[in-house]
């Protein structure tokens, strides 16, 4: 999949000609999410990503689905319920790589009162319909497991639930299903020229080999997240909108510093709040700082003093300092932030969409904005949009489907997928008994159901194929590339998976030299 710069050719709705309906500009969460959800329409949909999929900021989050405790905090109350409506929808659409986790909160003399913390759970708790996370409680630190990691001066705290999520590879189960609608999905292709002809977008791709193909759109979407200012002004020649600003949040990850699966929300002394989170089995992540950005997002890059910050900031509420020495590994990612939410760094994720309609057709709809969470309610009204514009009127539908992988118990999302995910993983040990039981976990949380796709035909260890690394067979890799569009080392061992977290540091070159040698 990705190979060849073939214009796409729409075999649905008569297209006029042209060779898609809708061409979308990044292969982002937003970008994915709009494709999947207007391929699902019937639209003629290709998508074309300048990188690998999910390459920048969608895979640099702090990997939480979540209704938002700093937005509550400054009243957005439309946004939080927004989002919180939208964790379970997700929760029960992608149960192999989302599920629940409860968070600590510790509080103690000089920080948000415990009356404060009180009411603001209450809110949260009941701000949209809630049926798979508990809700929030007060507990003792001292009769808690969570309070053993800490500092003895913390003795309260509160417990509410949230969700983790692996962003990256939400952007390509989204990706995944567009093209199983018939989108047809184009990586590592930059848009370098677009222009309005009779009512037509027509537009230049360029790969990164060099070559090249124009294609026709009726109408283009740009979703290229901190490139979409950039977009509209070099390639579109649009006004780039004036206040639009950038953030970059740092993230850091350290050996495990706890034993228990509970998270943590540290409220630090400048305001700010920081989780520190079980990552990977071995590690935990801390994160996030906001600061002000200028400059190439794709450069973005973790400074020392972040890393100075977000130790400071664990070590205030952990019995044990976190030092930069202990940093394994860091990432950062570049946010675009509306006008009215760009006040300070700390701004709101939400988002707007601004359509340029020609009188001719031909509309151009940008993307400003918007977080993980909300991902799939930004394609859905980007969607009806297009549809309405096209004049092709089709109902919404994602709310109701499941994302590739996380059909466990039928197509339908059911709580069930989510409550019952683990007895799941264990059935399909039973099934897949020839290999060994961690492996087979880490394709159920991976895959899903597509765990039968990767391993059909296969019934011994030999027909993995060679164990390229430890734990990475030929299997794998050979589905990543056929299926997820993964064409280097990079792709599989930090966005497909994050392998590289558990191999030594010569990993990436080693399986870029087997990718290489085995075409």
């Amino acid at each position: 999949m990705g190979k060849g710069l073939e214009a796409p050719q729409c075999t649905r709705g008569g297209a006029g000609g042209v060779d898609c309906d809708v061409l979308v500009v990044g292969g982002g969460i937003n970008g994915a999410g709009i494709a999947r959800d207007a391929a699902g329409r019937g639209l003629c949909v290709a998508l074309c990503e300048q990188d690998d999929l999910a390459a920048h900021t969608s895979s640099a989050a702090t990997k939480l689905v979540h209704g938002g405790m700093r937005d509550l905090e400054y009243l957005r109350f439309a946004l939080v319920r927004k989002a919180l409506a939208e964790r379970e929808v997700l929760m029960r659409a992608a149960p192999h790589i989302m599920w629940p986790m409860r968070f600590v909160m510790p509080h103690g003399p000089g920080q948000r009162g415990a009356p404060l913390l009180r009411a603001g759970l209450f809110l949260y708790d009941r701000l949209a319909r809630r049926q798979l996370l508990p809700g929030a409680h007060a507990v003792r630190l001292a009769c808690h497991p969570a309070g053993r990691p800490l500092q003895p001066r913390f003795t309260g705290a509160f417990v509410y639930a949230d969700s983790w999520i692996d962003d990256a590879r939400l952007v390509v189960l989204n990706a995944m299903d567009a093209a199983q609608k018939g989108a047809c999905i184009l990586t590592r292709t930059r848009c370098t020229a677009a222009r309005r002809v009779g009512g037509i977008w027509h537009v230049t791709l360029r790969r990164a080999d060099g070559s090249s193909k124009d294609i026709t759109a009726r109408a283009l979407v740009n979703a290229a997240g901190p490139w979409t200012g950039r977009l509209l002004g070099q390639a579109l020649g649009r006004p780039v909108p004036a206040g639009l600003r950038f953030v970059k949040g740092s993230h850091i990850v350290v050996r495990r510093v706890c034993e228990h699966d509970h998270a943590y929300l540290f409220q630090h002394t400048d305001g700010r709040v920081v989780f520190a989170i079980p990552y990977e089995r071995e590690f935990t992540l801390i994160g996030t700082t906001d600061v002000a950005y200028t400059g190439d997002p794709a450069a973005a890059a973790v400074d020392a003093g972040e890393i100075d910050y977000l130790c400071d900031a664990a070590s205030t509420y952990f019995r044990a300092p976190v030092r930069p020495a202990d940093v394994v590994w860091r990432y950062a990612g570049v946010h675009p932030l509306l006008e009215d939410d760009a006040r300070d760094a700390r701004g709101a994720r939400d988002y707007r969409l601004a359509l340029d309609a020609d009188p001719e057709g031909a509309p151009l709809l940008s993307v400003f904005g918007g977080k993980l969470t909300t991902y799939r309610k930004l394609a859905e009204e980007a969607v009806d949009q297009l549809c309405r514009r096209l004049g092709r009127p089709a109902p919404a539908w994602t709310e109701h489907a499941c994302l590739p992988g996380g059909d466990l118990f039928g197509a339908q999302p059911q709580n069930r997928a989510v409550l019952e995910f683990d007895a799941w993983s264990s059935s399909m040990q039973v099934h897949y008994a020839f290999l060994e039981p961690s492996l087979v976990r880490r394709y159920a949380r991976a895959y899903g159901t597509r765990i039968h796709t990767l391993l059909r035909g296969r019934t011994d260890g030999a027909a993995m194929g060679e164990e390229i690394l430890p734990g990475l067979y030929e299997a794998e890799v050979a589905y990543l590339r056929r299926h997820e569009w993964a064409q280097t080392a990079e792709d599989v061992l930090w966005r497909r998976s994050k392998l590289g977290l558990h191999l030594a540091p010569e990993a990436v070159a080693t399986l870029q030299a087997w990718l290489d040698a085995h075409p």
